[in-house]
């Protein structure tokens, strides 16, 4: 069957529902096309369902420290299918809280099926073909399974088949020390399995300078992680039930015997079974939408929002991509994907709440920085809380006293960064938030005083 309409959104991640809803609001007919979850990966395999277990996995070890804040507990146990039935039911509920909402839009057609272009202003979709003058692609991204010797001899686990086991792996082995990988080795962990990082870099998180790499090291290590750094020529062999992972270190055992092993090496767009060829849109080598600072793509009447545009891999970029189109062809804006500060964290266990440029990239900039620090250990907050592991640190332009970016590796560190990230956006300079009066006993409290004592 042909179908007409005045748009096409592809995808029901982040930014397609909010995007339909602007549009079928402005008097289009949309048609939105899910090929399998709505909701996306934050929903389903991300954002939700991990922070869900990060929220058990804290009250297990909060429950073991109890005895730190003089109260008394027996042994404390984990019943992981409780925790699955726990973390299913939150996605669940958002899952069919966007579903619903599409389905009940004005003007909006769900097709449930994999979209495929034919041609630059057309998509099939099963039987039938739909056609409109505006489509926008936000089809996400899925794990990155690089090739290893022997990986195909065993079975490997990803950020989204890991979330369906309902029993504790005895010894998870996780290829890969970044974000996915740290969250999830901590959870574990604190749920009750063994687990090993193997990480082919010198060191974890390698994007962020080096004192907050040392310092992620060291939290989870004191957790009983084990990371293996410097891995080269990892190759895996299947040992009856188990998996052994060689490994070439610097220091420690040749091999590591583990029950499951979970690939976290990156990320990769679902743009390779979309027929972009039809449609002659242009992606780069890595398979991302080669976009403009519009998102528009090289095809006039195309966009791409989301991970699949290799500008932004969070749901806050792919919800502001949203912001950014919706802002340009409906309110008559001229927003700029350049134009965003980024943000972001990393939820291990104290978190990292970060924004903008590490230290080292400000200096391999050419900036003249200032930095102040204050480790964790000297915020009352943390000491109050009993969780006084990590620091904050912000870096200053020297010459123009703007913030170039911050790090703040403590309790609240997601939340109290957004403080720097407010000041950053209205572009003011960090004098003004030096002489704020923040609430005490906070973490926030702290940075005005770390601005106060910036060092060259």
């Amino acid at each position: 069957m042909n179908a007409n309409f005045d748009a096409i959104v592809i995808g029901a991640g982040q930014a397609g529902p909010s995007l339909t809803g602007r549009l079928t609001a402005a008097g289009m007919t949309v048609a939105m096309v899910e090929r399998k979850l709505f909701g996306g990966t934050c929903v389903n395999t991300g954002c939700t369902p991990t922070k869900t277990l990060v929220a058990s996995a804290y009250a297990a070890h909060l429950a073991r420290r109890a005895a730190d804040y003089g109260v008394n507990t027996g042994p404390v146990s984990v019943d992981m299918a409780a925790v699955k039935a726990r973390k299913d039911a939150v996605s669940k509920a958002s899952r069919e809280g966007v579903e619903g909402w599409l389905r009940h839009m004005e003007r909006c057609s769900v097709y449930h099926g994999h979209a495929r272009f034919t041609s630059p202003n057309s998509v099939r979709v099963g039987d039938d073909i739909l056609t409109a003058p505006r489509i926008f692609v936000n089809v996400g991204g899925r794990a990155r399974i690089p090739a290893m010797p022997g990986l195909d001899q065993v079975k490997i686990l990803t950020n989204t088949s890991l979330l369906d086991l309902d029993a504790l792996p005895r010894h998870l082995v996780i290829i890969g020390g970044s974000y996915i990988g740290l969250e999830f080795a901590q959870i574990y962990r604190r749920l009750g399995s063994q687990v090993t990082v193997i990480e082919m870099m010198p060191r974890l998180i390698a994007r962020e300078d080096e004192d907050v790499s040392v310092a992620v090291k060291d939290i989870l290590e004191a957790e009983g992680i084990s990371v293996r750094l410097g891995a080269e020529c990892v190759r895996f062999e299947a040992r009856g039930e188990n998996i052994a992972a060689g490994v070439n270190c610097g220091s420690g055992e040749p091999e590591v015997i583990g029950s499951h092993l979970l690939m976290a090496v990156g990320r990769l767009p679902n743009t390779d079974d979309l027929g972009l060829e039809a449609a002659g849109v242009a992606m780069d080598k890595r398979g991302y939408i080669v976009t403009d600072d519009q998102l528009q793509t090289n095809v006039p009447g195309i966009w791409a929002l989301g991970d699949c545009n290799g500008r932004g891999a969070f749901t806050h970029t792919a919800y502001n991509d949203f912001e950014i189109v919706a802002g340009n062809l409906l309110d008559g804006e001229a927003r700029k994907v350049s134009d965003r500060i980024l943000g972001y964290a990393l939820y291990v266990d104290p978190p990292l709440g970060r924004v903008g440029m590490t230290e080292t990239a400000a200096r391999g900039a050419g900036h003249k920085v200032r930095v102040g620090m204050r480790p964790m250990t000297r915020v009352a907050r943390a000491i109050e809380k009993g969780e006084t592991q990590g620091f904050m640190k912000l870096v200053v332009d020297a010459d123009t006293n703007q913030i170039l970016g911050a790090a703040i590796l403590g309790t609240g560190g997601d939340e109290a960064v957004h403080g720097v990230i407010d000041i950053m956006n209205a572009k003011a300079p960090y004098t003004v938030l030096q002489h704020a009066v923040p609430i005490h006993p906070t973490v926030s409290e702290l940075i005005p005083t770390v601005l106060g004592e910036l060092k060259p």
